[in-house]
């Protein structure tokens, strides 16, 4: 047998180098003899076209590069393989390469240059930055940046950015100037071809996001303006806030007002609203531009300039009217008793049970309330022949609630609720007279009337000192639901001084800085400020600990909504306060001013405090706010909403006791009106904790969860639950308050504090929420004593889910439009559908918490781009020629 010779010769395995360079030499010779004969001739073409350009004549050179260029482009590939030329190339990259540096002909040394720069995007060893360095040897100027397409364009891009972060650590001004100046010839080039993100990534990583304002166009800039705003949250400050000024520019630009105002609030600047405002071409985009104020609570009636049309639609007169006209559509106006929700056939309830019937009776009272919440009659109040014996079936404070819940059956119907309540102003009963006044408070809460009833009739009370406290205590709560968001100093000048008044009762001056902190929420202002902490200081250690101190330390933090940094001589003044209020009032700060923001430092900060071990029972409240703060901080963005629930999971299994409590409270705030079946599971779970307090909270937060969605899944667990929890009557009464808010306004309601395509964040929705929620940390000293009107604050984050089309007279008008699961079209190239299993109705019409809206046809167009709330439409003057064809 002859055996067959290695191709290793014996000698080479003494010199392991020797061999494989041998064996590298066979390998390319091996796979020289596999090409195709079409690509040996293309190898056979290149070298020969390298061996021409060795040599010394610049004409031969020049006719060598225009057949190499030609070679190249004329080379197809597939999308998922190196094109041949370059493959081929590789080997000569290195002399092509030399051969530049010796040319000195111009033209020539610019057309290698041109070529090096792609061959460089391919075989550049990492750190030279090839592709960049030849480009700028090429030139780029008159579209000579886009010869190679857009791959090469992408790989330039990338290298700009490298290069251009390492121009600046070595502070080269000049160089970083010059790559700014390829960056712009770059852009164009992204935006003509679709990728506008890496058009705006580019211009970030340089430092000029604002430049994209020059450069878009009418068929790019909306889909610019949606990346650039679905990014900021995504951002350090303060480039975060300067995406969203960049988009605003560009709305402006080209000549878009209603899409300005969304952002102009959230960079929380009056001045930009009032630019916007002026902007306005017509006096119906004004109406709009008010309509979209109304919901957020910015009140500025003085840019309607005496026109009461306008200043209705910025009041939000019409609510009232409205909403009704939508439940007589879905037939919703019947009133219906707590018994039509509790359905207590189906809950199995031993008859031997003896249930409390005042407690029973408060429950029903809060319940009815939350279901007939603005339809203007009810079956326990109102439809009764005597509101009054309701009434007396409660006691004490729950005479306070009964009467109050006419301000909720009566909600935005200024001029009917007033009529209903005023019978109760004159009675001798101190507690009753208080329930009127909380219920004016809850009926002009979200409106405004001319007469500003609210403050005519409750003022009074807030000065007279032969009120009652009682009295005194429902009117300072009615103020702050009243005014809340309107910046008032009228109603300010009441407030302040009862704040700093220490001869009151801690419990007044408490909720008087709740209602100073809702007046002005989010403005940071700091005469408000500075009297609350004086407030503070003043007290003595037995006072601060008082059940309502805690809302003193939320009114302070309200002032601070949104407002991220702005707050640092405030929290170093609070760390002169010795007593546990003062560490409690510093976290409710940091929490309110990044809420939303989806901050990831603070969540730490947040998680951080949570993990510490507390032994004294005051320490333990600033953990379970901290606890909130991970919910609150995370609510508004969808990523960090998901990271938290699943943090919260683990509080549940590590937490201290109060932080446990406060867990689910948590999770109802980030699902607020939103009913994930993940959140609705675990909720679950957790309402049958042996801890008394975690099952409370949980299911609270079941009731929050699916506020206003008469979830059928909810409302079977919670029967379930009532079964129960039978013989316990303070979790029964949290139960039925669940059941009240789950089958609030019917199901007609949201309590979300996120709207207009859940971007807006209403600072007077989320301090809405905010209050019950701290209240019921600690349930068995407020809510499920004498403090449970404390509930009603939700008023301030309830809010009609419709979708509701007016004409340009500000008529009802009916439109098609198609309802369905928003998709998060971000990026996408083209028109891509924003919507999926859609369904075509008639508004008006009612949204979910992830639902969006759109147009069925061209017959109207939109004033906004969001429909949602009122939207105005005007008729589509093509649409009706079109018609006339047919």
């Amino acid at each position: 047998m002859v055996q067959k010779k290695s191709s290793v010769d014996s000698e080479d395995v003494l010199n392991p180098r020797t061999a494989t360079e041998k064996i590298t030499k066979n390998k390319a010779k091996d796979e020289k003899d596999e090409l195709s004969e079409e690509d040996q001739q293309l190898v056979s073409e290149l070298e020969m076209i390298v061996e021409r350009l060795k040599e010394s004549s610049v004409d031969i050179h020049r006719s060598a590069m225009e057949n190499l260029n030609n070679v190249i482009r004329s080379t197809t590939s597939s999308m998922t393989s190196v094109p041949k030329p370059l493959k081929y190339l590789k080997g000569h990259y290195a002399t092509l390469a030399e051969l530049h540096g010796a040319w000195s002909d111009e033209g020539n040394k610019k057309a290698l240059a041109s070529i090096l720069s792609l061959l460089g995007m391919a075989y550049d060893k990492e750190g030279k930055r090839d592709c960049l360095r030849y480009r700028l040897l090429a030139g780029y100027d008159d579209g000579q940046i886009s010869e190679w397409g857009h791959e090469y364009v992408r790989h330039l891009a990338m290298e700009i950015g490298e290069e251009f972060a390492a121009k600046i650590e070595e502070d080269d001004e000049e160089s970083a100037e010059m790559l700014l100046e390829i960056a712009k010839e770059v852009v164009p080039f992204f935006l003509k071809h679709n990728a506008d993100a890496d058009a705006v990534d580019l211009l970030e990583e340089l430092g000029h996001h604002e430049l994209i304002a020059d450069y878009v166009t009418k068929e790019t800039f909306e889909r610019v303006c949606l990346y650039m705003i679905s990014c900021s949250p995504l951002l350090a400050p303060p480039v975060d806030l300067g995406f969203l000024e960049t988009a605003r520019k560009i709305y402006g630009k080209f000549g878009k007002p209603a899409q300005c105002l969304p952002l102009s609030i959230r960079l929380g600047q009056p001045e930009l609203i009032e630019e916007d405002w002026e902007s306005c071409s017509t006096r119906v985009e004004k109406a709009q531009l008010a309509f979209i104020m109304a919901r957020q609570q910015v009140y500025m009636p003085q840019l309607t300039e005496g026109d009461d049309e306008l200043l209705a639609c910025m009041n939000n007169t019409g609510l009232s009217k409205n909403y009704r006209d939508l439940a007589r559509e879905l037939e919703l106006l019947d009133p219906k008793a707590p018994e039509d929700i509790y359905k207590s056939h189906l809950e199995n309830t031993s008859s031997d049970v003896t249930l409390d019937s005042a407690r029973h009776n408060l429950a029903s009272t809060f319940v009815n309330a939350f279901v007939n919440a603005g339809y203007g009659t009810d079956k326990l109040m109102t439809g009764a022949v005597d509101g009054n014996e309701w009434i007396y079936k409660n006691k004490d404070m729950g005479m306070l609630s009964a009467a109050a819940s006419l301000g909720m059956v009566n909600l935005w119907d200024v001029e009917l609720g007033l009529n209903d309540i005023d019978k109760y102003l004159y009675t001798d009963d101190s507690t009753i007279k208080a329930g009127a006044l909380l219920a004016i408070g809850m009926i002009t809460s979200g409106v405004h009337d001319e007469t500003d009833s609210a403050k005519a009739l409750l003022s009074d009370y807030t000065t007279d000192e032969s009120s009652p406290a009682i009295v005194k205590l429902a009117a300072i709560s009615g103020l702050g639901l009243a005014y809340a968001g309107t910046n008032r100093q009228d109603i300010l000048d009441m407030l302040v001084p009862l704040i700093s008044d220490t001869d009151i009762t801690i419990d007044l001056s408490s909720m008087a800085a709740l209602s100073a902190g809702l007046v002005c929420i989010g403005s940071g202002n700091s005469d408000v400020s500075t009297v609350i902490l004086q407030s503070m200081m003043e007290r003595v250690d037995s006072e601060l600990s008082h059940k309502l101190a805690r809302f003193m330390a939320l009114g302070l933090g309200l002032l601070y909504v949104g407002t991220q940094d702005k707050y640092d001589t405030i929290l170093e003044t609070l760390k002169a306060i010795t007593h546990p209020i003062g560490k409690q009032a510093s976290i409710l700060m940091q929490v309110c001013a990044y809420a939303g923001t989806g901050n990831v430092l603070e969540v730490q900060k947040m998680l951080h405090m949570c993990a510490e071990h507390v032994s004294d029972k005051e320490d333990q409240l600033s953990q379970a706010f901290a606890v909130l703060g991970v919910g609150v901080i995370s609510m508004g963005e969808s990523v960090g909403s998901a990271m938290s629930l699943r943090t919260f999971e683990h509080l549940m299994h590590y937490g201290e006791a109060y932080v446990r409590r406060t867990v689910p409270l948590a999770m109802g705030l980030v699902c607020a009106s939103n009913p994930v079946v993940g959140v609705v599971d675990t909720l679950s779970k957790f309402s049958h904790d042996n801890d008394k307090g975690v099952a409370s909270s949980a299911i609270f937060a079941m009731g929050m969860v699916g506020a206003g969605t008469n979830n059928a899944r909810l409302a079977q667990l919670l029967r379930q639950l009532a079964t129960y929890y039978q013989k316990d009557a303070d979790v029964l009464f949290v139960v039925r308050i669940a059941q009240g808010l789950l089958h609030m306004g019917k199901g007609t309601m949201s309590i979300n504090p996120y709207h207009h395509d859940r971007t807006l964040l209403s600072h007077t929705g989320l301090a809405g929420l905010l209050v019950p929620v701290v209240a019921m940390i600690s349930a068995e000293k407020l809510i499920l004593t004498s403090s449970h009107f404390l509930l009603y604050y939700l008023v301030r984050a309830m809010y009609p889910r419709f979708l509701i089309t007016l004409d340009e007279n500000l008529e009802s008008v009916s439109a098609s439009v198609r309802v369905g699961q928003a998709v998060d079209a971000v990026g996408q190239v083209g028109r891509p559908k924003t919507i999926t299993g859609f369904q075509t109705h008639e508004t008006p019409v009612l949204l979910g918490h992830s639902e969006r809206a759109e147009m069925a046809t061209e017959k109207y167009l939109a004033l906004t781009s969001v429909l949602e709330g009122f939207v105005i439409l005007k008729k589509n003057p093509d649409y009706v020629e079109e018609k006339e064809e047919d």
